[in-house]
């Protein structure tokens, strides 16, 4: 295999926000190199990506569409990404394999806010990336404004290539800014050469000098020309273009609209001239690059298609894979080249190239494989994002219970930002995710792949209980039925401990009024009861001690004992002062700061409390506000955050502690719980 191959691949992650344009530029990008004869669009559901059902019944993408093609003679492999928050996993999962990544935005500079948490990934991986503003013909704000709301969004310097040609409202053409060529836009062919207009002169040299100086931060002999005025060649400009993006210390900006396939072979030009080979995406990553060394592997996408089983999506690091190879004491059962769900089968594959893997059992999206017999340092993959939505769910015909924990597993295989649990105290199958949509498709695959139609609901809140008064129950238990009888007393005292500590259990008998081997049976009762408390919930911190009883020599037994327990505590337990406990959430949101003040309203909205808010300090204009909030008001807190924060605020949570509800809410919940037992439906 030689290093020339290698040199001509590229493989690029085409992100952004819901509804910029990621699909119809894919579309575009291939008709353009005439990997399609024809391009298909989001309306008629025929496009290359998006070819999966949840995401032409949305009309949106959900899951990574790959597709290959060739221009001159690189090779071109484009991975369309989600664009919605939900499905963001999927997007960074993809572009930890990515050599490069196309930003699509629309020209809204109320919506650039929406590239935050992008821009952060992307930086924070040193992943090089290309700003495609589409959609140019909707234009409502000038270029430039346009340009300086994504410098705020960007940690990296924004350098634009090109200035767009306007006739009224209408962007008919572009001017090069480092040929300082001229061009017009022509459908279904290349923008033709056109003298560049004097009334836009000015504004063009005012960009291209603030395109150069932008370069000569990083190129000293470049600060020297400008300097001394002289003009730097064509060359030298392209060099440090590729230089700097390869080094991810720049973002250049193009514009078009992929719809009319505008702007799009510029943006060609610039991935094949500026982007980086992947020998130097590895080389950022730590990897020494040898061709015919160890084949390296790491799975970016998990896929179960009808046709083909299991494909495992994954990047070549080193080395040369083929089908058939073995990595990681597993056979490659099958190689191929994915054009959306069609796949193309082939011998083998090269360093950085992305291909389908068959019938990898076991492997995971982010693994490490390789052919070495050594062991090998596992590849940096993206975090797993936590889960912020849940629902309870139950398969509506109950004999397919047994068919779930194997259909769930597979689904979080394909989707790792998905988690599901056996709830050990609601005993609910519980699905968490990333928001409404995403479990709506979640629930949409269970159904269609492995014919498992779902119920749902809200999951319940795991209330408990506790007591706030000391008293000292009494419970006998005596039964006679001919023969041997059944008897056991008891009396056991009753107290409240610190929230957290849980259950104790004690005894202070003296003179074996209860002999040892009943007193077992005793705490089995006070367990056994603690299930279910007199409010309707589990019972917890709580201290139980048997301090006195009595016993018959023939008639008494440890499960007459365990009975008497039951009796004491049932009688005992209404006259502890019972109080019902709520599980409270430590919670950290981040935001933009403009946002703020609307985020500490929505926490305190909810019963929430605020512990301090704080500039999160890698993240320019960003806070992150610390708070406990109720797991009762957390359901739709997702929904609600994102609507205040254009989409983009997000938060992390854990179990804190158990607190007392309120008064008045405490009162609806055990009445509706009362009621809820009186039907037969409620817990213990």
């Amino acid at each position: 295999m030689s290093n020339n191959k290698v040199e001509n691949t590229r493989n690029v992650a085409i992100v952004g926000p819901y509804s910029s344009g990621k699909t119809t530029l894919l579309e575009s990008l291939l008709f353009v190199t005439g990997a399609i004869t024809r391009k298909g669009n989001i309306k008629d559901g025929n496009t290359v990506g998006d070819s999966s059902i949840e995401a032409r019944d949305r009309s949106m993408s959900v899951e990574v569409s790959v597709a290959d093609t060739k221009y001159e003679d690189i090779q071109l492999t484009f991975m369309d990404c989600p664009g919605s928050i939900e499905f963001a996993q999927e997007t960074y999962n993809a572009l930890v394999g990515a050599g490069a990544a196309i930003v699509v935005c629309e020209p809204v500079i109320s919506r650039v806010l929406t590239l935050a948490p992008l821009f952060k990934f992307l930086d924070d991986w040193e992943i090089p990336h290309l700003v495609f503003i589409n959609k140019m013909d909707r234009a409502q704000d000038s270029y430039m404004d346009i340009l300086h709301a994504l410098k705020e969004v960007s940690s990296r310097p924004l350098v634009p290539q090109q200035y767009p040609i306007r006739q009224k409202y209408d962007c008919i053409g572009y001017i090069d800014l480092v040929s300082e060529q001229a061009y017009q836009y022509h459908r279904g062919s290349p923008a033709d050469p056109v003298p560049l207009p004097e009334s836009l002169a000015e504004e063009e040299h005012f960009a291209r000098t603030e395109m150069l100086e932008t370069l000569a931060d990083f190129d000293d002999h470049l600060l020297e020309e400008l300097i001394e005025e002289i003009e730097p060649p064509q060359e030298e400009i392209l060099k440090d273009l590729k230089q700097e993006l390869s080094a991810d210390l720049i973002v250049p900006v193009f514009f078009g609209m992929a719809e009319q396939d505008y702007g799009v072979r510029p943006l060609i030009e610039a991935l094949v001239k500026e982007a980086p080979a992947p020998n130097i995406t590895a080389q950022r990553r730590g990897l020494n690059v040898d061709v015919d060394g160890d084949t390296l592997v790491q799975v970016l996408k998990t896929y179960f298609t009808p046709q083909g089983g299991r494909l495992s999506l994954a990047r070549v690091w080193q080395g040369k894979l083929t089908d058939g190879m073995v990595l990681n004491d597993m056979r490659v059962g099958g190689l191929y080249r994915l054009m959306g769900q069609q796949q193309e089968p082939i011998t083998s594959a090269s360093v950085g190239e992305i291909i389908a893997l068959g019938r990898m059992e076991g492997i995971q999206t982010g693994d490490t494989l390789t052919s070495s017999t050594k062991k090998t340092q596992e590849l940096p993959k993206a975090d797993k994002i936590a889960p912020v939505y849940a629902l309870a769910i139950a398969p509506e015909n109950r004999q397919d219970e047994v068919k779930l924990s194997n259909a769930l597993t597979k689904l979080l295989e394909e989707d790792p930002s998905l988690h599901w649990e056996q709830h050990g105290d609601t005993h609910e199958v519980i699905l968490w995710g990333q928001g409404e949509i995403h479990l709506q498709v979640a629930l949409e695959r269970l159904r269609r792949k492995y014919n498992l139609p779902m119920t749902t609901h809200l999951p319940q809140v795991p209330y408990k209980e506790t007591i706030r008064q000391t008293f000292t129950s009494h419970g006998r238990y005596k039964h006679q039925s001919g023969g041997h009888g059944a008897f056991g007393d008891v009396y056991l005292e009753i107290k409240p401990l610190s929230r957290g500590e849980g259950f104790q259990f004690h005894e202070t008998i003296v003179g074996g009024v209860v002999p040892k081997q009943y007193i077992p049976g005793v705490e089995t009762g006070v367990r056994e009861y603690l299930s279910h408390g007199p409010l309707g919930f589990p019972v917890v911190d709580i201290d139980v001690t048997l301090k006195d009883g009595s016993h018959h020599s023939v008639d008494s037994s440890e499960q007459a004992f365990k009975q008497a327990a039951r009796i004491a505590m049932t009688e005992g337990m209404p006259k502890c002062q019972p109080t019902l406990l709520e599980p409270i959430l430590s919670i950290e949101v981040s935001a933009p700061n403009e946002f703020t003040s609307k985020v500490l309203q929505l926490v305190t909205g909810r019963r929430g409390q605020i512990l301090g808010y704080e500039v999160i300090a890698d993240w320019k204009g960003w806070d992150r506000v610390s708070a406990y909030l109720p797991q009762a008001e957390m359901h739709n807190f997702i929904i609600e955050l994102r609507s205040l924060t254009l989409g983009v605020g997000f938060f992390n949570w854990q179990y804190s502690h158990l607190q007392e509800v309120p008064n008045k809410l405490a009162n609806s919940l055990i009445a509706a719980t009362a009621a809820s037992n009186g039907n037969g439906n409620g817990k213990g």
